[in-house]
């Protein structure tokens, strides 16, 4: 019995060390790009210039840059002419439990003016135009024969639809609107093109992605010269780059390498909501009354101040907020245990805080959820 007893313990100690070095090797700065339109769906053309072409060598071209860094593991909705669903391309960034998801367009209108680059981050807006940029973009559902079903209703024609998609990961705005910002300054600075900026529109495969998140319209094809430089081999490398030299930037600020065999917390995220979870199911759940260790639920974060009171928070009650940098962070419940906390994290979603996730802390201070269940 004895023996058993020490068998446990060494099986327990290996599938706990085992964790954290899968960790460790998968620590890379998860990147997913995705070439917008594809297969059936061309998205515009003008001109001969055709939006699913530009977009995926664009695109390809972003990720040749990227892959130069041994941190950065790139992946891709699409390497080639395919039809992805709006749908499969953020269930795609999800799985693969991504750090970044940029989807790259080609924008353009009936009058053949306009020109210039617009990044696009979730949310509503008042702006006519975004409206409509939104419209095309969600339009791709028609092509789905069961997009009633599948999109709940939603029809990208109906300005309540586009009213009723709700920002699912508040939390990520801030550092959606840093990333866009960050890739827009390239543009206008380095590149001297001409930036209309960051906006906000109501698009669903931001909507549905749970990690930072930008759209990218990298001109208007309907624009006869922009089309023909955005064409060009010069256009779609210096575009890339431009973009990849953006994507640097943003990771040196927001996402530090872990250096040792446990984690590194890392501002806006330490382990994404679906490793986290996956992980710790592997971990020892008996020992998670340990003393002086609490665990909560994340359910939020966001630049606004919000007060701490149920009505705020979709009826849960026992909100907590701690400031953190330029963002303040929302938690739901506070218990000594890890099961009660999955309990919470469970009441947390159903309310639709479908991106909650647990944290523990041990006197006060933050630490790894694996340490605190050792």
């Amino acid at each position: 019995m004895k023996l058993k007893k020490q068998l446990q313990k060494l099986l327990l100690l290996s599938v706990i060390l085992l964790s954290t070095v899968v960790y460790s090797q998968n620590s890379k700065f998860k990147v997913v790009l995705d070439a917008g339109h594809g297969g059936t769906d061309p998205g515009n053309s003008y001109h001969g210039y055709v939006e699913k072409e530009i977009a995926l060598k664009t695109t390809l071209l972003v990720g040749k840059e990227l892959e130069k860094y041994s941190d950065i593991e790139v992946l891709y909705t699409r390497k080639t002419d395919v039809f992805w669903t709006l749908r499969q391309r953020s269930e795609y960034a999800n799985d693969k439990d991504a750090d970044l998801f940029v989807s790259i367009h080609c924008n353009s209108v009936k009058n053949f003016g306009p020109f210039g680059t617009e990044t696009y981050v979730m949310g509503m807006s008042r702006s006519n135009m975004n409206l409509e940029v939104a419209k095309s973009e969600n339009s791709v559902i028609f092509l789905e024969d069961d997009y009633k079903e599948k999109y709940n209703g939603f029809d990208p024609n109906k300005p309540e639809s586009l009213i009723g998609l709700k920002i699912l990961q508040e939390e990520y705005l801030s550092q959606s609107i840093n990333l866009a910002s960050k890739i827009e300054q390239k543009f206008a600075k380095e590149l001297k093109r001409n930036s209309r900026g960051v906006k906000q529109a109501p698009l669903w495969v931001l909507d549905a992605s749970y990690m930072p998140s930008v759209l990218i319209e990298l001109g208007f094809l309907s624009n006869k010269n922009e089309g023909s430089y955005l064409n060009s081999s010069l256009g779609k490398t210096e575009m890339s780059q431009a973009i990849a030299a953006a994507i640097l930037e943003y990771k040196k600020e927001f996402f530090q390498e872990s250096t040792t065999n446990t984690e590194t917390v890392q501002p806006e995220k330490t382990i994404s909501k679906k490793t986290e979870t996956t992980k710790e199911t592997t971990l020892n759940k008996e020992n998670s009354n340990a003393e002086n260790i609490v665990f909560k639920v994340q359910i939020s974060a966001s630049t606004k101040k919000i007060e701490p009171k149920s009505y705020n928070f979709k009826g849960l009650s026992t909100i907590s907020r701690e400031k953190d940098g330029k963002l303040y962070k929302y938690f739901y419940a506070e218990e000594s245990s890890y099961e009660t906390s999955k309990k919470r994290l469970n009441e947390a979603k159903s309310k639709g805080y479908k991106s909650a996730f647990i944290v523990a802390y041990k006197d006060g201070v933050k630490i790894n959820v694996a340490d605190a269940l050792k």
